[in-house]
């Protein structure tokens, strides 16, 4: 399997939830660093953490995955292994 290292994953969101991630994201900066950002600002700030941060997390998530589903194939393939007849 070949790997792309040229082409970040493309992470998107329901607007939903893209419309309370900006929420939460526009209450955070408020309550804690008391930044008054706008609709705008807050939405560029999504979209660093979408483009820059969020793949870090996506490819992670992706190796955790990779790892359980070796560890359960090999699993599956030791019971097989099990039930063969001599």
């Amino acid at each position: 399997m070949s790997r792309s290292k040229t082409k970040a994953p493309v992470i998107t969101l329901a607007p939903e939830q893209e419309r309370e991630a900006l929420h939460v994201l526009k209450r955070f900066l408020e309550d804690r660093f008391e930044l008054e950002l706008g609709s705008f600002e807050v939405a560029e700030v999504l979209e660093l953490f979408s483009k820059e941060i969020a793949p870090h997390y996506y490819n992670r998530a992706i190796a955790d995955v990779q790892l359980h589903l070796k560890e359960r194939f090999e699993s599956i393939e030791s019971d097989l292994w099990a039930l063969e007849k001599s």
